[in-house]
């Protein structure tokens, strides 16, 4: 009876091992993984693997913007899910048959120096500079998501360019959509910036070409994508019109105060 009890104790202690074990690898391995897909610093709060299924489960991970920048944090998920293929991950693939992916909230930051967080990441500076980017780039893993279950919350823009306190605004877009066969893992991190951004005027205010990552999401958005190629034009137009209306009605009550004013007469 005690050499029984022994042998239970042992395999509970090595099964407890071999959970935190693999906890520890996954939190390795999806951090290698963000880092290599977007450039950026990041930290989770917590990671669970299933032990006997393929789900894990991902708290409070934040992306964080690089130290040039006023904000610290780019991006914030609360929560992550993700169901793997093991057998695919065996042979060092990366097939992800589903994931939800809940971001509550996503800051683009112009800096003091007009330096946007947004070129910081790896598939914005692939795309402006390619045969830079080449020389230095690590090599990508195979990447299959089948289904991927997208949540944004809220989007903050950030302006500190020549000034101390920020010109901020945010818009609640409230997206939860759902999106099929996703191969290509920029595509995958383009797909995020674009659906954050594509129903605000922040690619307007902070000049960004959001067109830039609509190449490569024909397979994701369809017929969508074209409208986002041709979003950086209509979001340029925008600010500009918001300029031109806020210095009309600059100079409109300019002239009411003088049509007032003795001296304006």
């Amino acid at each position: 009876m005690k050499k029984l009890f022994i042998v239970i104790l042992i395999i509970v202690a090595v099964l407890f091992v071999s959970m935190i074990a693999k906890n520890l690898i996954a939190k390795q391995a999806v951090s290698a993984g963000v880092r290599v897909m977007t450039g950026l610093k990041l930290d989770m709060k917590s990671m669970n693997v299933g032990f006997l299924s393929t789900r894990i489960s991902i708290d409070k991970l934040r992306l964080f913007n690089p130290p040039e920048f006023e904000e610290r944090l780019m991006v914030d998920m609360p929560e992550i899910y993700v169901d793997y293929d093991l057998g695919a991950f065996l042979k060092g693939k990366v097939h992800l048959e589903e994931v939800k992916l809940n971001l509550r909230e996503f800051t683009v930051v112009k800096n003091r120096d007009g330096k946007l967080n947004l070129d910081s990441l790896k598939t914005v500076k692939k795309k402006k500079e390619p045969e830079k980017t080449a020389k230095k780039e690590s090599k990508m893993p195979d990447l299959q998501i089948d289904v991927l279950e997208l949540k944004i919350g809220k989007v903050i823009y950030k302006d500190y360019y020549n000034r101390t306190t920020p010109r901020a605004r945010e818009y609640n877009v409230n997206i939860n959509e759902r999106y099929e066969n996703i191969t290509d893992p920029y595509a995958f991190v383009d797909l995020i910036v674009v659906k954050a951004l594509m129903n605000t005027s922040i690619a307007g205010l902070a000049n960004f070409d959001i067109g830039l990552l609509g190449d490569g999401l024909e397979g994701v958005l369809g017929g969508a994508a074209g409208l986002v190629k041709g979003t950086a034009g209509v979001a340029l137009d925008t600010g500009e019109k918001l300029t031109d209306t806020a210095k009309e009605a600059t100079e409109k009550a300019a002239d009411t105060i003088k049509s007032i004013l003795p001296f304006g007469k």
